[in-house]
């Protein structure tokens, strides 16, 4: 929990980064876009400096709340950039508020400290994994608000998101197109190096995480095939999207959370 595994520094670091992911959201509707994205960009140096100390410290700890984590911070990075790209891009406040509560969660929740035996490469192996999550979260979040631009040109209502609707499908596809490459790269070496990776024992096996995670890499497959030889797009693409999204989901963090905070189980 926070007190017995949150030093100092981790505390000020996080409170920070909730503060500032906090001002953005409070800020969407009532400060100046520069003053928004400031926060947002100071938001995600600290969430950074979080992850790399959680990660690469001197007491290197990894479970469902750290992998949301290390997610938002991708997503808040790309929001970030765009913002700087396309100024008016209304960014939507639940992402800095995703952001605040991610980290406070990782307060609460810093997951099971990595095996002693495992290789020095075994955090960046999650960060690659947890990439693919971001990039995919990304997508979700992309495809979700282009659904609701859709929905407001069909009532006639102000479907302006400060992006346009055929840019913002274009950057969907190529997050999916990114996430699945970095997806496969995740699950090949797990699958050739898993033992070196893990430490012996705790190599890759074939349980319902590495199910779901090979799953949800099959219906992105399909999805990126079905867009590019079929023209798949609108619902049925976002659906499918979304399907894929909910897998990956349940492939890692799902199985975590039930095991440190349904089962209170720590290996």
């Amino acid at each position: 929990m926070i007190l017995a595994s949150a030093t100092p520094l981790n505390l000020a670091l996080a409170l920070g980064a909730a503060a500032a992911y906090a001002i953005s959201a409070a800020g969407t509707q009532r400060l100046d876009l520069r003053w928004v994205n400031l926060a947002v960009w100071v938001a995600w140096i600290l969430h950074g400096a979080l992850l790399v100390i959680g990660l690469w410290g001197p007491e290197s700890r990894f479970g469902f709340a750290p992998a949301l984590s290390l997610t938002v911070w991708l997503v808040g990075l790309v929001y970030a950039i765009e913002g700087y790209v396309y100024p008016q891009f209304k960014k939507p406040w639940l992402t800095s508020g995703f952001g605040s509560a991610s980290v406070l969660l990782a307060l609460l929740f810093p997951g099971a400290s990595l095996n002693a035996n495992a290789s020095p490469w075994l955090p960046l192996h999650f960060a690659l994994g947890i990439s693919s999550y971001g990039l995919f979260a990304i997508a979700v979040a992309h495809a979700w608000l282009m659904t609701q631009a859709e929905a407001r040109i069909r009532s006639a209502s102000d479907a302006m998101t400060g992006m346009p609707i055929l840019t913002m499908e274009r950057l969907t596809f190529r997050f999916v197109t990114v996430g699945f490459v970095l997806l496969s790269a995740t699950l090949l070496a797990g699958l050739l190096f898993g033992g070196q990776l893990y430490g012996g024992s705790n190599a890759l096996r074939w349980n319902h995480k590495t199910i779901f995670a090979f799953l949800s890499w099959l219906t992105f497959a399909v999805l990126l095939v079905g867009r590019s030889h079929f023209g798949w797009r609108g619902k049925r693409a976002v659906r499918v999207l979304y399907t894929g999204a909910g897998l990956l989901l349940l492939a890692y963090v799902g199985s975590r959370f039930v095991m440190e905070v349904v089962l209170g189980l720590t290996l």
